[in-house]
């Protein structure tokens, strides 16, 4: 009886999971629920901050959320009993295991779905190599490591899972925090980027069957023959689970069609799947988590069915139940048990083992293979990334009695120094150069000497519904067809923005971005990627434009960079890049992405090329029009000044097009008209070159051309106010496509009275076009001619000739 009056004392008293409310006399942090509540807010709060607080060190969320955990636990603001008392009390600690278990249970399900085992056959014995080194001497020199750890602090604990555990701790390179470095840093296609992604990939796999053979010699059964026993029934399951499910899940998948709601019953029985599985491994002795792992991996990668699971799953996991699990670890974690001069000497060598062992590792290989040396470093600091999947080794570890208290922390401690200097090294050892072209870089404008030579389109886009209206622009920007024009070729690259977030969706298309080393599709599938490319294939093979695929995924904050650069690259003469509005059902324009708006912003201020804005009100009818099919209107507003000979060059290959008509109506100001002085001409460029006289040139032949081809019409109307001009814009706006320049020139111009524009990215005629005092059903491209680094924008409102006090 004493002793079970003792056991009673020991254990911690049962919570309720709901309370009355603090007017019945109940504190609610005695009670599971709003305890839980409390904790994932403070959490969740915690993180963000220190994430926002890393972000100037660009690094990923992991570290903050490993940091933010170690400061909630005994090692900082845990050391406060008042605060660990109320807020994580013991008795509170199973039911948030519990719940930080079921988050990494599907996190680890989300991990499996981005390892697709079908690119694991495509690997190139270079990344294999490195692979393989990156595992062997960490993991040795791990093994070596641990008996100085069971000769110090590490005394008694059983030896055959200790060396394991400290070999995979070792030799681990954390696959989703790695991905992010690379679209941080703007590596991902570098020759560095697909390696490291290639070798990051094997190395995966490896660790979690080291960590699956570890968690079987850990167990506590006396006898040897119960690992053997653990071990085998687990890999009876893999083999199960290998024959049986693939065949379910492509019956679901075959169900599923592209851009319908994927039923709920499917999503249900995966997730269903996923937690008998997990029950399995746990009744087997492995761990929930192998079960979960291995159903995300035997889910098709291709169809709708493996991104509505990460859909419906990432936001309430990542968000909210993973960040827990550092707590959990954290909670664990007491840097204070690291003490004395062998013990931070132990660190030391902790971490001086691990960065050697995989640093070492992959820059032999890495050179062996004929990469140079600056790469061979940076590639062997990006492998040596650790992240969540080293802190679930370890928690796994110590739960499993096989790490006490010091060498825990040691090792937690490793993982955040090993990762946190990742960034700044690979940095300060490798900047790739841009690649040199082979010609120089002249033709950065569509007006120019030779309009015969070849055309080179960056156009860009950021959601399925802006191709139609893109693959349309393409068609009507190839010109004619004959044996006169067989030397003119126009090249399109066409960029698929994606925005790189905190979510692990992210990591999930940084993976299919990188897939084959092409650019964000499979051959063999039927994802929405997929059939954007093959719509862009079918196209290129219709005609005579070559059509090359690529994507851009990096912060929004930086992803303006991708798209100058790229235009850089590829010599680009226009990038496109699409309006943030969409037209609504009544015509009126509402936004959709307004951060975009800030990235057209930016490409304006430092274009290399000269650089066009779409606005897109159905251009084609929604759907892509093939060549024979083609009639369209498009009409040309000239003011004058270097963009609008711009547009005027644009408008002159299209009207080339057979199944194209180009109107050009060119204002000119009455002898009567009077400009007022108070007119502020908003982001007036430097035009020393007289554009008057260049603005005749061009019109005199157009008007030669006009005569030789019944597909240009041209007509002058003559204004005396900025009334009458708009009249006239409403009375050719009924075409299909409407080519204004974006900082048009002349009195005209000057007479809408314009002392800011709402949507500066556009100018004062293409904002006219896009307010409700101008609706028009035509789309709209607003061309900036290339001419250097711009000025900043202004963001105030931009006032319209009728508000104009007469």
């Amino acid at each position: 009886m004493e002793a079970n009056t003792t056991v009673a004392k020991n254990c911690p008293s049962e919570m309720k999971a709901t309370s009355n409310g603090v007017f019945q006399g109940d504190n609610p942090l005695d009670f599971a629920l709003p305890l839980a509540i409390l904790q994932i807010c403070l959490v969740v709060i915690l993180t963000r901050v220190l994430g926002l607080l890393f972000r100037p060190l660009r690094q990923p969320r992991v570290v903050a959320e490993i940091v933010g955990g170690i400061l909630l636990g005994p090692s900082a603001v845990g050391r406060s009993h008042e605060f660990l008392h109320a807020v994580f009390p013991e008795r509170s600690l199973t039911m948030l295991d519990t719940l930080a278990n079921l988050g990494l249970l599907f996190f680890l399900f989300l991990v499996g779905l981005e390892l697709d085992p079908k690119s694991l056959r495509h690997t190139g014995k270079a990344a294999m190599g490195i692979a393989v080194a990156g595992i062997t001497l960490p993991f040795l020199l791990g093994i070596g490591t641990s008996y100085v750890l069971r000769s110090t602090i590490s005394q008694g604990v059983h030896a055959p899972p200790f060396l394991i555990f400290m070999g995979v701790a070792l030799s681990i390179t954390a696959f989703p925090v790695l991905a992010r470095i690379l679209a941080e840093l703007k590596l991902l296609t570098t020759n560095v980027g697909r390696m490291a992604m290639s070798a990051a990939a094997v190395n995966d796999v490896a660790a979690w069957i080291f960590l699956a053979l570890a968690i079987a010699l850990s167990g506590t059964g006396s006898s040897p023959l119960v690992s053997l026993w653990v071990f085998l029934f687990g890999f009876a399951f893999v083999l199960f689970c290998f024959f049986t499910l693939p065949p379910i899940f492509r019956w679901m998948s075959s169900r599923c069609s592209d851009g319908e709601p994927i039923s709920e019953l499917y999503i249900c029985a995966t997730l269903s799947i996923v937690l008998a599985a997990g029950f399995f491994t746990d009744l087997i002795g492995i761990h929930a988590l192998f079960g979960a792992f291995v159903v995300g991996v035997l889910v098709p990668k291709d169809g709708p069915l493996a991104g509505a699971l990460v859909e419906k799953v990432e936001g309430l996991v990542s968000g909210l139940f993973l960040p827990l699990y550092f707590v959990s670890s954290g909670l664990k974690t007491n840097i204070a048990t690291i003490k004395g001069a062998q013990s931070w000497g132990l660190l030391v060598l902790v971490v001086f083992t691990a960065c050697f062992g995989k640093v070492l590792g992959t820059i032999a290989v890495a050179l062996f293979c004929k990469m140079p040396l600056q790469e061979s470093i940076a590639l062997g600091f990006l492998m040596n990334t650790k992240g969540l999947v080293e802190l679930i080794v370890l928690n796994i570890g110590k739960d499993r009695k096989v790490l006490n208290d010091q060498t825990f922390a040691i090792l937690v401690l490793m993982a955040i120094i090993t990762t946190f200097i990742t960034t700044p090294i690979v940095m300060a050892v490798y900047k790739p150069a841009k690649r040199k072209s082979k010609s120089e870089y002249i033709n950065r404008t569509i007006e120019r000497e030779d309009p015969n030579s070849e055309l080179r389109i960056l156009a860009c886009f950021h959601s399925v519904t802006n191709i139609p209206s893109v693959l349309n622009l393409i068609e009507a920007s190839r010109g004619a067809e004959g044996k006169e024009w067989v030397g003119r070729r126009v090249c399109v690259y066409a960029m698929h923005l994606m925005e790189l977030t905190e979510r692990s969706s992210a990591i999930f298309m940084v993976h299919r971005a990188r897939k084959n080393q092409l650019p964000f599709w499979n051959k063999g599938g039927k994802a929405d990627s997929d059939q954007i490319v093959v719509a862009f294939e079918d196209f290129g093979q219709l005609s005579r434009v070559s059509i090359r695929p690529m994507t851009a995924i990096s912060p929004l904050s930086s992803i303006h960079e991708d798209v100058c650069n790229s235009a850089e690259r590829k010599r680009a003469a226009i990038i496109i890049l699409p309006f943030h509005k969409h037209q609504r059902f009544d015509g009126c324009l509402e936004t959709t992405r307004g951060d975009f708006q800030w990235v057209n912003q930016k490409v304006l201020e430092q274009p290399p090329c000269s650089v066009g804005i779409l606005v897109d009100r159905g251009f084609g009818g929604g759907s892509h029009i093939s060549a024979s099919n083609v009639s369209s209107t498009i009409t040309i507003f000239f003011f004058g000044g270097r963009d609008d000979r711009e547009a005027l060059a644009y408008g002159r290959r299209m009207a080339e097009h057979p199944g194209i008509t180009l109107n050009v109506i060119r204002f000119l100001p009455s002898p009567d008209m009077v400009v007022e002085s108070i007119v502020v001409d908003i982001n007036k460029y430097d035009t020393n070159d007289v554009s008057a006289g260049t603005d005749e040139r061009v019109l005199s032949e157009l008007k030669m051309k006009k005569t030789e081809e019944k597909s240009i019409k041209y007509e002058e109307r003559v204004v005396s106010n900025s009334c009458d001009a708009i009249d006239v814009m409403r009375e050719f706006g009924r075409c299909h496509l409407i080519l204004v320049g974006r900082m048009p020139e002349g009195r005209v111009v000057e007479s809408f009275h314009l002392k800011s524009v709402e949507c500066p990215e556009l100018g004062p005629i293409g904002s006219l076009f896009t307010s409700p005092e101008l609706l028009t059903s035509a789309s709209l491209l607003v061309i900036q001619q290339f001419r250097g680094p711009l000025s900043s924008f202004s963001t105030s409102a931009m006032v319209l000739p009728e508000e104009v006090k007469e």
